[in-house]
Protein backbone atom coordinates (compact mmCIF):
# COMPACT_ATOMS: atom_id res chain seq x y z
CA UNK A 1 0.00 0.00 0.00
CA UNK A 2 1.36 3.41 -1.01
CA UNK A 3 0.22 6.05 1.43
CA UNK A 4 0.07 9.71 0.52
CA UNK A 5 -1.77 12.53 2.25
CA UNK A 6 -4.19 14.41 0.03
CA UNK A 7 -3.75 18.18 -0.26
CA UNK A 8 -6.55 18.68 2.27
CA UNK A 9 -5.02 16.21 4.73
CA UNK A 10 -1.59 17.78 4.32
CA UNK A 11 -3.09 21.20 4.99
CA UNK A 12 -4.72 19.93 8.20
CA UNK A 13 -1.42 18.35 9.26
CA UNK A 14 0.62 21.48 8.59
CA UNK A 15 -1.93 23.73 10.28
CA UNK A 16 -1.90 21.56 13.40
CA UNK A 17 1.91 21.40 13.38
CA UNK A 18 2.31 25.16 13.15
CA UNK A 19 -0.32 25.90 15.77
CA UNK A 20 1.00 23.43 18.35
CA UNK A 21 4.59 24.51 17.77
CA UNK A 22 3.56 28.05 18.75
CA UNK A 23 1.07 27.29 21.53
CA UNK A 24 2.41 24.10 23.12
CA UNK A 25 5.90 25.26 23.98
CA UNK A 26 7.97 23.75 26.76
CA UNK A 27 6.92 26.55 29.11
CA UNK A 28 3.24 26.16 28.24
CA UNK A 29 3.33 22.39 28.80
CA UNK A 30 5.00 22.77 32.19
CA UNK A 31 2.52 25.40 33.27
CA UNK A 32 -0.52 23.34 32.23
CA UNK A 33 0.66 20.04 33.70
CA UNK A 34 1.09 21.65 37.12
CA UNK A 35 -2.64 22.39 37.39
CA UNK A 36 -5.28 19.94 38.59
CA UNK A 37 -7.25 20.28 35.35
CA UNK A 38 -4.12 19.41 33.39
CA UNK A 39 -4.64 21.79 30.48
CA UNK A 40 -5.12 25.45 29.63
CA UNK A 41 -8.78 26.19 29.02
CA UNK A 42 -7.93 28.98 26.56
CA UNK A 43 -5.84 26.57 24.47
CA UNK A 44 -8.72 24.09 24.34
CA UNK A 45 -11.07 26.83 23.17
CA UNK A 46 -8.60 27.79 20.45
CA UNK A 47 -8.42 24.18 19.29
CA UNK A 48 -12.21 24.04 19.12
CA UNK A 49 -13.27 27.51 18.06
CA UNK A 50 -10.36 28.69 15.90
CA UNK A 51 -9.06 25.47 14.33
CA UNK A 52 -12.22 23.34 14.71
CA UNK A 53 -10.01 20.26 15.12
CA UNK A 54 -12.38 18.69 17.63
CA UNK A 55 -15.01 18.38 14.89
CA UNK A 56 -12.93 16.34 12.44
CA UNK A 57 -14.97 13.13 12.72
CA UNK A 58 -18.28 14.69 13.73
CA UNK A 59 -21.02 14.51 11.06
CA UNK A 60 -21.65 17.46 8.78
CA UNK A 61 -25.36 17.29 9.62
CA UNK A 62 -24.52 18.54 13.11
CA UNK A 63 -21.98 21.09 11.96
CA UNK A 64 -18.90 18.87 12.07
CA UNK A 65 -16.27 18.40 9.35
CA UNK A 66 -17.40 14.87 8.45
CA UNK A 67 -13.85 13.64 7.85
CA UNK A 68 -12.22 10.35 8.80
CA UNK A 69 -9.45 8.77 10.82
CA UNK A 70 -6.59 9.62 8.47
CA UNK A 71 -7.21 13.31 9.20
CA UNK A 72 -7.56 12.57 12.91
CA UNK A 73 -4.29 10.62 12.96
CA UNK A 74 -2.52 13.53 11.24
CA UNK A 75 -3.59 15.79 14.11
CA UNK A 76 -2.77 13.26 16.83
CA UNK A 77 0.74 12.82 15.46
CA UNK A 78 1.40 16.54 15.86
CA UNK A 79 -0.16 16.61 19.33
CA UNK A 80 2.20 13.85 20.41
CA UNK A 81 5.15 15.67 18.92
CA UNK A 82 4.49 18.75 21.03
CA UNK A 83 3.12 17.00 24.15
CA UNK A 84 -0.08 19.03 23.89
CA UNK A 85 -1.90 19.21 27.21
CA UNK A 86 -5.55 19.18 26.12
CA UNK A 87 -8.59 16.89 26.54
CA UNK A 88 -8.44 15.99 22.86
CA UNK A 89 -7.66 12.30 23.15
CA UNK A 90 -10.35 11.71 25.77
CA UNK A 91 -13.00 13.74 23.95
CA UNK A 92 -12.36 13.15 20.24
CA UNK A 93 -10.67 9.75 20.25
CA UNK A 94 -12.65 8.01 23.01
CA UNK A 95 -15.97 9.65 23.83
CA UNK A 96 -16.99 10.78 20.33
CA UNK A 97 -16.56 7.34 18.68
CA UNK A 98 -18.46 5.73 21.56
CA UNK A 99 -21.34 8.17 21.12
CA UNK A 100 -21.47 7.86 17.34
CA UNK A 101 -21.08 4.09 17.10
CA UNK A 102 -23.25 3.02 20.02
CA UNK A 103 -26.17 5.45 19.82
CA UNK A 104 -29.38 4.65 18.00
CA UNK A 105 -30.76 7.21 15.56
CA UNK A 106 -30.44 10.79 16.80
CA UNK A 107 -29.84 9.70 20.39
CA UNK A 108 -26.31 11.11 20.54
CA UNK A 109 -27.06 14.40 18.76
CA UNK A 110 -27.61 16.58 21.87
CA UNK A 111 -24.34 15.35 23.39
CA UNK A 112 -22.37 15.76 20.18
CA UNK A 113 -23.73 19.29 19.82
CA UNK A 114 -22.41 20.06 23.31
CA UNK A 115 -19.01 18.73 22.26
CA UNK A 116 -19.15 20.92 19.14
CA UNK A 117 -19.64 23.79 21.57
CA UNK A 118 -16.29 22.95 23.24
CA UNK A 119 -17.62 20.68 26.00
CA UNK A 120 -15.15 18.00 27.09
CA UNK A 121 -15.96 14.31 27.38
CA UNK A 122 -14.32 11.00 28.20
CA UNK A 123 -14.88 7.25 28.24
CA UNK A 124 -14.75 5.18 31.43
CA UNK A 125 -14.61 1.38 31.35
CA UNK A 126 -11.66 0.13 33.42
CA UNK A 127 -12.63 -1.37 36.75
CA UNK A 128 -9.89 -3.97 36.93
CA UNK A 129 -6.63 -4.78 35.14
CA UNK A 130 -7.75 -6.82 32.13
CA UNK A 131 -7.85 -6.42 28.34
CA UNK A 132 -10.79 -4.86 26.54
CA UNK A 133 -14.27 -5.67 27.76
CA UNK A 134 -12.90 -7.89 30.54
CA UNK A 135 -11.88 -4.70 32.37
CA UNK A 136 -15.51 -3.62 32.83
CA UNK A 137 -16.69 -4.27 36.39
CA UNK A 138 -19.35 -1.59 36.94
CA UNK A 139 -22.88 -2.99 36.83
CA UNK A 140 -26.31 -1.70 35.87
CA UNK A 141 -29.85 -2.74 36.72
CA UNK A 142 -33.10 -1.91 34.96
CA UNK A 143 -35.50 0.19 37.01
CA UNK A 144 -38.99 1.57 36.48
CA UNK A 145 -37.55 4.97 35.50
CA UNK A 146 -34.50 3.76 33.60
CA UNK A 147 -31.24 2.34 34.95
CA UNK A 148 -29.21 2.26 38.15
CA UNK A 149 -25.40 2.09 37.88
CA UNK A 150 -22.84 1.18 40.53
CA UNK A 151 -19.10 0.70 40.43
CA UNK A 152 -15.70 2.34 40.14
CA UNK A 153 -13.67 3.40 37.10
CA UNK A 154 -9.89 3.68 37.21
CA UNK A 155 -7.39 5.39 34.89
CA UNK A 156 -10.01 7.50 33.11
CA UNK A 157 -8.28 10.04 30.89
CA UNK A 158 -9.44 13.49 32.09
CA UNK A 159 -12.02 11.64 34.18
CA UNK A 160 -11.83 14.19 36.97
CA UNK A 161 -12.48 17.20 34.73
CA UNK A 162 -14.57 16.06 31.73
CA UNK A 163 -18.07 17.54 31.43
CA UNK A 164 -19.64 14.53 29.74
CA UNK A 165 -19.07 10.90 30.74
CA UNK A 166 -19.62 7.82 28.59
CA UNK A 167 -19.58 4.88 30.99
CA UNK A 168 -19.46 1.15 30.29
CA UNK A 169 -21.37 -1.15 32.65
CA UNK A 170 -22.55 -4.74 32.52
CA UNK A 171 -25.41 -6.84 33.79
CA UNK A 172 -24.50 -8.63 37.06
CA UNK A 173 -22.89 -12.00 36.40
CA UNK A 174 -22.02 -11.37 32.75
CA UNK A 175 -18.48 -11.85 31.43
CA UNK A 176 -16.42 -10.75 28.43
CA UNK A 177 -18.30 -8.64 25.90
CA UNK A 178 -21.66 -10.06 26.98
CA UNK A 179 -24.16 -7.86 28.81
CA UNK A 180 -22.25 -4.59 28.32
CA UNK A 181 -24.03 -1.28 27.80
CA UNK A 182 -22.72 2.25 27.26
CA UNK A 183 -24.38 5.09 29.15
CA UNK A 184 -23.94 8.83 28.66
CA UNK A 185 -24.39 11.22 31.56
CA UNK A 186 -23.56 14.75 32.59
CA UNK A 187 -20.58 14.62 34.90
CA UNK A 188 -22.33 16.92 37.40
CA UNK A 189 -25.14 14.41 38.03
CA UNK A 190 -25.89 13.26 41.56
CA UNK A 191 -24.34 9.93 42.47
CA UNK A 192 -20.99 10.63 40.77
CA UNK A 193 -17.76 11.32 42.65
CA UNK A 194 -14.54 12.08 40.82
CA UNK A 195 -10.92 12.35 41.88
CA UNK A 196 -7.69 13.34 40.19
CA UNK A 197 -5.09 10.56 40.46
CA UNK A 198 -1.58 11.92 39.73
CA UNK A 199 0.62 9.47 37.82
CA UNK A 200 4.09 9.19 36.32
CA UNK A 201 3.08 11.15 33.21
CA UNK A 202 2.39 14.69 34.40
CA UNK A 203 1.39 15.83 30.91
CA UNK A 204 -1.72 13.62 30.76
CA UNK A 205 -4.02 13.62 33.77
CA UNK A 206 -6.07 10.60 34.78
CA UNK A 207 -9.03 10.41 37.12
CA UNK A 208 -11.07 7.99 39.17
CA UNK A 209 -14.86 7.89 39.00
CA UNK A 210 -17.08 6.40 41.69
CA UNK A 211 -20.76 5.68 41.12
CA UNK A 212 -23.07 5.35 44.10
CA UNK A 213 -26.46 4.12 42.92
CA UNK A 214 -26.44 6.49 39.95
CA UNK A 215 -29.98 6.85 38.61
CA UNK A 216 -30.27 7.43 34.86
CA UNK A 217 -33.25 7.82 32.51
CA UNK A 218 -33.93 5.18 29.87
CA UNK A 219 -32.51 7.30 27.04
CA UNK A 220 -29.11 7.46 28.76
CA UNK A 221 -28.39 3.95 27.48
CA UNK A 222 -26.78 4.18 24.04
CA UNK A 223 -28.42 1.66 21.73
CA UNK A 224 -29.89 -1.60 22.99
CA UNK A 225 -29.13 -2.50 26.59
CA UNK A 226 -26.55 -5.25 27.03
CA UNK A 227 -25.50 -5.24 23.37
CA UNK A 228 -22.61 -2.76 23.32
CA UNK A 229 -19.70 -5.14 23.92
CA UNK A 230 -18.64 -5.29 20.27
CA UNK A 231 -19.00 -1.52 19.95
CA UNK A 232 -16.81 -0.93 23.01
CA UNK A 233 -14.10 -3.16 21.57
CA UNK A 234 -14.18 -1.26 18.28
CA UNK A 235 -14.03 2.08 20.08
CA UNK A 236 -10.97 0.91 22.02
CA UNK A 237 -9.30 -0.27 18.82
CA UNK A 238 -9.92 3.10 17.15
CA UNK A 239 -8.53 4.87 20.22
CA UNK A 240 -5.51 2.56 20.11
CA UNK A 241 -4.70 3.67 16.56
CA UNK A 242 -4.99 7.32 17.63
CA UNK A 243 -2.67 6.71 20.58
CA UNK A 244 -0.17 5.02 18.27
CA UNK A 245 -0.15 8.15 16.09
CA UNK A 246 0.60 10.25 19.15
CA UNK A 247 3.50 7.93 19.96
CA UNK A 248 4.90 8.33 16.44
CA UNK A 249 4.90 12.11 16.73
CA UNK A 250 6.57 11.98 20.13
CA UNK A 251 9.17 9.48 18.89
CA UNK A 252 10.01 11.86 16.04
CA UNK A 253 10.31 14.84 18.36
CA UNK A 254 12.53 13.10 20.89
CA UNK A 255 14.75 12.03 18.00
CA UNK A 256 14.96 15.59 16.69
CA UNK A 257 15.71 17.02 20.12
CA UNK A 258 18.51 14.51 20.60
CA UNK A 259 20.12 15.08 17.21
CA UNK A 260 20.05 18.82 17.83
CA UNK A 261 21.67 18.38 21.25
CA UNK A 262 24.44 16.11 19.94
CA UNK A 263 25.32 18.72 17.31
CA UNK A 264 25.77 21.32 20.04
CA UNK A 265 27.41 19.24 22.77
CA UNK A 266 31.19 19.08 22.36
CA UNK A 267 33.63 16.52 23.72
CA UNK A 268 37.36 16.31 22.95
CA UNK A 269 37.02 19.49 20.92
CA UNK A 270 34.32 18.32 18.52
CA UNK A 271 30.51 17.84 18.52
CA UNK A 272 29.55 14.38 19.79
CA UNK A 273 27.28 14.01 16.74
CA UNK A 274 30.45 13.18 14.81
CA UNK A 275 31.23 10.10 16.90
CA UNK A 276 30.38 6.82 15.19
CA UNK A 277 28.58 5.36 18.22
CA UNK A 278 26.30 8.40 18.39
CA UNK A 279 25.61 8.19 14.65
CA UNK A 280 24.58 4.55 15.00
CA UNK A 281 22.19 5.36 17.84
CA UNK A 282 20.66 8.23 15.88
CA UNK A 283 20.24 6.02 12.81
CA UNK A 284 18.49 3.37 14.91
CA UNK A 285 16.16 6.02 16.31
CA UNK A 286 15.26 7.19 12.81
CA UNK A 287 14.65 3.64 11.62
CA UNK A 288 12.32 2.89 14.53
CA UNK A 289 10.40 6.12 13.94
CA UNK A 290 9.93 5.54 10.21
CA UNK A 291 8.79 1.94 10.63
CA UNK A 292 6.41 3.01 13.40
CA UNK A 293 5.02 5.72 11.13
CA UNK A 294 4.37 3.18 8.37
CA UNK A 295 2.52 0.88 10.77
CA UNK A 296 0.52 3.80 12.13
CA UNK A 297 -0.49 5.18 8.73
CA UNK A 298 -1.60 1.74 7.57
CA UNK A 299 -3.66 1.35 10.73
CA UNK A 300 -5.14 4.81 10.09
CA UNK A 301 -6.36 3.67 6.66
CA UNK A 302 -7.93 0.56 8.18
CA UNK A 303 -9.48 2.64 10.98
CA UNK A 304 -10.96 4.92 8.34
CA UNK A 305 -12.43 1.87 6.61
CA UNK A 306 -13.95 0.73 9.91
CA UNK A 307 -15.28 4.22 10.61
CA UNK A 308 -16.91 4.40 7.18
CA UNK A 309 -18.06 0.76 7.21
CA UNK A 310 -15.70 -0.23 4.38
CA UNK A 311 -14.57 -3.64 3.15
CA UNK A 312 -11.39 -3.72 5.27
CA UNK A 313 -13.15 -2.97 8.55
CA UNK A 314 -12.60 -6.53 9.77
CA UNK A 315 -8.82 -5.95 9.73
CA UNK A 316 -9.01 -3.25 12.41
CA UNK A 317 -8.09 -5.50 15.39
CA UNK A 318 -4.97 -6.73 13.60
CA UNK A 319 -3.90 -3.30 12.31
CA UNK A 320 -4.43 -1.65 15.72
CA UNK A 321 -2.44 -4.37 17.48
CA UNK A 322 0.47 -4.07 15.03
CA UNK A 323 0.57 -0.28 15.28
CA UNK A 324 0.35 -0.07 19.05
CA UNK A 325 2.85 -2.85 19.76
CA UNK A 326 5.50 -1.35 17.47
CA UNK A 327 4.85 2.33 18.17
CA UNK A 328 4.99 1.74 21.93
CA UNK A 329 8.35 0.04 21.60
CA UNK A 330 9.71 2.65 19.18
CA UNK A 331 8.74 5.60 21.35
CA UNK A 332 10.00 4.10 24.59
CA UNK A 333 13.32 2.97 23.10
CA UNK A 334 13.85 6.35 21.42
CA UNK A 335 13.15 8.10 24.70
CA UNK A 336 15.58 5.81 26.50
CA UNK A 337 18.29 6.40 23.90
CA UNK A 338 17.66 10.13 24.15
CA UNK A 339 18.38 10.03 27.88
CA UNK A 340 21.64 8.19 27.22
CA UNK A 341 22.73 10.53 24.43
CA UNK A 342 21.97 13.60 26.54
CA UNK A 343 24.20 12.25 29.26
CA UNK A 344 23.69 13.37 32.85
CA UNK A 345 21.45 16.32 31.93
CA UNK A 346 18.89 14.09 30.17
CA UNK A 347 16.76 13.57 33.25
CA UNK A 348 17.16 17.02 34.74
CA UNK A 349 14.10 19.23 35.02
CA UNK A 350 15.44 21.86 32.63
CA UNK A 351 15.40 19.51 29.64
CA UNK A 352 12.20 18.12 28.09
CA UNK A 353 13.54 14.61 27.49
CA UNK A 354 12.28 13.36 30.83
CA UNK A 355 8.74 14.50 29.96
CA UNK A 356 8.81 12.42 26.78
CA UNK A 357 10.30 9.47 28.65
CA UNK A 358 7.47 9.54 31.19
CA UNK A 359 4.86 9.88 28.43
CA UNK A 360 6.51 6.97 26.61
CA UNK A 361 6.18 4.67 29.61
CA UNK A 362 2.63 5.75 30.42
CA UNK A 363 1.36 5.47 26.84
CA UNK A 364 3.11 2.12 26.44
CA UNK A 365 0.80 0.68 29.11
CA UNK A 366 -2.33 2.59 28.11
CA UNK A 367 -4.84 0.57 26.06
CA UNK A 368 -2.66 -2.52 26.38
CA UNK A 369 1.06 -3.03 26.55
CA UNK A 370 3.01 -4.24 23.51
CA UNK A 371 3.04 -7.79 24.91
CA UNK A 372 -0.77 -7.75 25.18
CA UNK A 373 -1.16 -6.70 21.56
CA UNK A 374 1.39 -9.24 20.37
CA UNK A 375 -0.56 -11.93 22.19
CA UNK A 376 -3.80 -10.81 20.55
CA UNK A 377 -2.02 -10.87 17.18
CA UNK A 378 -0.92 -14.44 17.83
CA UNK A 379 -4.51 -15.43 18.61
CA UNK A 380 -5.77 -13.74 15.43
CA UNK A 381 -3.13 -15.46 13.30
CA UNK A 382 -3.79 -18.85 14.85
CA UNK A 383 -7.53 -18.48 14.32
CA UNK A 384 -6.97 -17.50 10.68
CA UNK A 385 -4.59 -20.43 10.14
CA UNK A 386 -7.06 -22.85 11.69
CA UNK A 387 -9.85 -21.45 9.51
CA UNK A 388 -7.74 -21.74 6.37
CA UNK A 389 -6.69 -25.29 7.28
CA UNK A 390 -10.30 -26.27 7.95
CA UNK A 391 -11.41 -24.81 4.61
CA UNK A 392 -8.65 -26.64 2.71
CA UNK A 393 -9.50 -29.91 4.44
CA UNK A 394 -13.16 -29.61 3.57
CA UNK A 395 -12.28 -28.74 -0.02
CA UNK A 396 -10.02 -31.77 -0.35
CA UNK A 397 -12.67 -34.06 1.12
CA UNK A 398 -15.24 -32.76 -1.32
Amino acid sequence: MEFRFTEEQQMIRETAAGFFADCSTSAAVREAMATERGYDLSLWRQICEDLYLHAITLPESLGGMGLGYVELIAVMEQMGRHLVCAPYFSTVCQAVPALQLAAAGEQASPWLERILGSATATLGWIGQEAPGCDAVTATFQKTAQGYRLSGDYQLVVDGHSAEILVLAARTPGSIGREGISLFVVDAAADGIKRYWTPTLDQTRHLGRIQLNQLELPADACLGEAGQAGAVLEQVLQLATVALAAEQVGAAQQVQDLTVQYTKEREQFGRPIAGFQAIKHKAADMMLRTEVARSACYYAACIADEAWQGGELAAELPEAAAIAKSYCSDAFFRNAGEALQMHGGVGFTWEYDVHLYFKRAKASELMLGAASDHLESLAVLLLDNDQYAHSTQTKGAAA
